[in-house]
């Protein structure tokens, strides 16, 4: 992400929002930590054995309030991407940035981050998930920046709404099919003859798309304050406003036969493969609340402004602490930990008799972002004091 250098102090203390054009924008910064931290809501969620959505208003929102990470997180980080490539004004360096630092993911969500997971070094099954997609993105905006913000921004558009072409390629080209998983239809690709098995969770279409289109979306934050409120409500109203139409129709007519009530019906999208009603529900409030979000102020701003600078630390850290705190809130409830069933997290089954309440779920996450906010308070201002490339990576 993007680095800003200010007065080193002792102890960290967010610098004044600076404007449009001067590199870093708060806003960015207080929207990707919210988003961070509702993404520990869901991480807690698997271990605690509580279902992906349910028939209950608390469990089906407490997953739904998290579909909001991953769209946020991908457009985030190309708006980012494009700010620190105006800072730098060299698109070579933005792409050797760009490549280095996806290689660099890659290889930590397959190592450090799948340890952090399952605490295990069985490596028959490696999954590739939402570092391992921003990575492989992140290699591919490495050639993209080549080219316009503008004509990035319009690629990525165009990647989000005729994404489902690609079905049409894997039905017709059998024989590419690990391409197609790799690229869009995800599931399990065997890497060499009894080699381990690549289960693709987060595919690269659509989500190369957002990056994309984030990358684009950097030029309406270089705008004045009041013209750039203006294109991000009317952006992002008119995402939810086209979400709600069509969404709404779809759910209306009862599809599929889903008798749900229709609060459900609207709410409950596609996530894995991504559709384009998810996207139009997930990025269109993230847009409209960003000029928001650079107004917040007082200690909840300045938390979520503290994780939203060093997002891949929180990520690095949050996996691993959530794992070890849920283990010691078994051993705490039940009398034994039983470790051995998260060795495939975060694909974790758990009978419903032994699942956790909600309010024991929302307590570990409370401990969870207590415990990260020091230690990402300091790693922020360790980046602030010094100006090691090895810092920008993570």
């Amino acid at each position: 992400m993007a680095s800003t250098t200010f007065a080193a102090t002792s102890t960290y203390s967010p610098p004044a929002r600076p404007s449009a054009g001067a590199g870093r924008i708060a806003g960015i910064d207080v929207m990707r930590g919210l988003v961070m931290v509702l993404m520990a809501i869901d991480h807690v969620r698997v271990y605690s054995g509580v279902p992906a959505g349910g028939p209950t208003a608390g469990v089906f929102f407490t997953r739904w309030v998290t579909h909001f990470c991953a769209p946020a997180f991908v457009f985030l980080a190309g708006t980012a991407a494009f700010l620190y490539g105006h800072k730098l004004a060299d698109p070579k360096r933005l792409s050797r940035y760009l490549a280095t630092r996806g290689l660099l993911l890659v290889v930590l969500e397959l190592t450090v981050i799948k340890v952090g997971w399952t605490f295990t070094l069985d490596y028959s099954t490696v999954l590739g998930g939402v570092i391992w997609m921003l990575g492989w993105c992140m290699i591919l905006m490495a050639g993209l920046v080549r080219f316009s913000p503008a004509s990035v921004g319009a690629f990525g558009i165009i990647v989000m709404a005729t994404q489902t072409l690609l079905r049409v390629f894997a039905h017709f080209v059998p024989a590419l099919a690990p391409l197609w998983s790799f690229l869009y239809t995800g599931g399990n690709i065997e890497l060499g003859k009894g080699g381990p098995n690549l289960l693709i969770l987060y595919n690269i279409v659509p989500w190369i798309g957002v990056m994309a289109a984030g990358y684009g979306f950097g030029l309406i934050l270089l705008r004045d304050p009041e013209e750039r409120r203006r294109l991000c409500l009317r952006i992002g109203v008119g995402a939810i406003a086209a979400f709600v139409l069509v969404a709404g129709v779809i759910a209306a007519l009862g599809a599929g036969g889903d008798n749900r009530a229709f609060i459900y019906r609207l709410l409950d999208q596609n996530k894995y493969r991504d559709s384009q009603l998810f996207l139009l529900m997930t990025l269109g409030p993230v847009i409209a609340l960003l000029p928001y979000a650079d107004d917040a102020r007082g200690r909840v701003a300045r938390a979520l402004e503290t994780f939203g600078r060093v997002p891949m630390f929180y990520y690095l850290l949050h996996i691993p602490l959530i794992h070890a705190l849920s283990l010691l809130t078994w051993r705490l409830r039940d009398g034994a930990a039983q470790a051995g069933r998260f060795s495939n997290a975060p694909f974790v089954q758990i009978p419903p008799g032994q699942q956790w309440s909600l309010g024991l779920l929302y307590l570990v996450f409370a401990l969870t972002i207590v415990i990260l906010y020091p230690l990402c308070r300091w790693y922020a201002s360790l980046k602030a004091r010094r100006s090691s490339a090895v810092l920008r990576y993570i």
